[in-house]
């Protein structure tokens, strides 16, 4: 009887590579890593001096704010309209590495200083501003004379469809990114999230921060205008950040989820390889 042949598994296709990322929106993105960190956690530093958040041109400590973290003698709270929280250990009220007890807002290991000094943190918040707003308007005017927005930000008339954009948000809820060529390019939601937060969000942020400055305000009156008021812009500035930080999580959960190490690579080389096309029926 002969012997039944034992079946080859087909050999499998090499891996297929394209040049996703080139070297401006690499340099930026990782530059925009440090420098916003560093902004937030210094910017937190400056929240410290007075953790209340006011609407309108003006606001103290005896005026109603939106928003504040506080502490009693025994605990540390937020407080957001008339809704509070106990937040005793993390906001408000917390123990440091050595054993004291400290009644800032944000701990000290969530700011740049680690101790409290508004001054220093100014100056780390003025400093890497400045960066931000350099390498924002370069990368802008990179993304626009470069072709960037129109090869890869453009949302095409079919992508506009909430056909179209319900099946990206049911794609990523399941988890089920792209694959093939499909993966080569972004999706609407991404899209959408990376042109909001380049031309939207960090934009404001820079606004608003400008408008903060007495200086500004003395050159620019008309920014308190369109703020409504230097507290308005700190809320603004303050809602904002966190808005951001929020992208910022989401952009890691998706980048782990989808494969760290092809991931990674791609924004550090530009090489992004390609996942293979889904088995019919998978």
């Amino acid at each position: 009887m002969a012997e039944a042949e034992t079946p080859v598994a087909p050999p499998q296709p090499a891996p297929v590579r394209v040049y996703r990322h080139r070297l401006p929106a690499r340099i930026w993105h990782w530059v925009n890593a440090v420098t916003l960190l560093i902004l937030l956690m210094s910017g937190l530093m400056i929240f410290n001096a007075h953790p209340r958040l006011y609407w309108g041109e003006y606001g103290a400590n005896f005026d109603r704010a939106w928003l504040v973290i506080g502490s009693t003698p025994d605990s540390g709270y937020l407080r957001v309209g008339d809704w509070r929280i106990n937040t005793t250990g993390v906001l408000g009220r917390w123990t440091d590495a050595q054993g004291a007890e400290k009644t800032w807002a944000f701990p000290g290991w969530a700011t740049i200083p680690t101790s409290y000094s508004l001054a220093d943190g100014r100056r780390w918040h003025l400093l890497f501003a400045w960066l931000l707003s350099t390498g924002l308007t370069l990368y802008m005017l990179w993304t626009l004379i470069g072709g960037h927005l129109r090869k890869d930000l453009h949302i095409r008339r079919a992508e506009w469809s909430p056909r179209h954009i319900w099946h990206d948000v049911k794609a990523h809820a399941r988890l089920r990114f792209p694959r093939g060529e499909a993966a080569a390019r972004y999706g609407i939601l991404q899209k959408l999230s990376y042109i909001g937060v380049i031309f939207v969000a960090l934009p404001l942020m820079i606004a608003t921060g400008l408008t903060m400055s007495p200086g500004m305000n003395a050159a620019w009156p008309w920014l308190l205008d369109v703020f409504g008021g230097r507290q308005s812009a700190r809320s603004i500035h303050f809602i904002t950040a966190w808005a951001l930080v929020a992208f910022f999580l989401v952009h890691i959960a998706m980048v782990l989820l989808a494969g760290p190490i092809n991931e990674v690579r791609s924004m550090v080389t530009g090489w992004f390889r390609l996942p293979p096309e889904r088995e019919e029926g998978a």
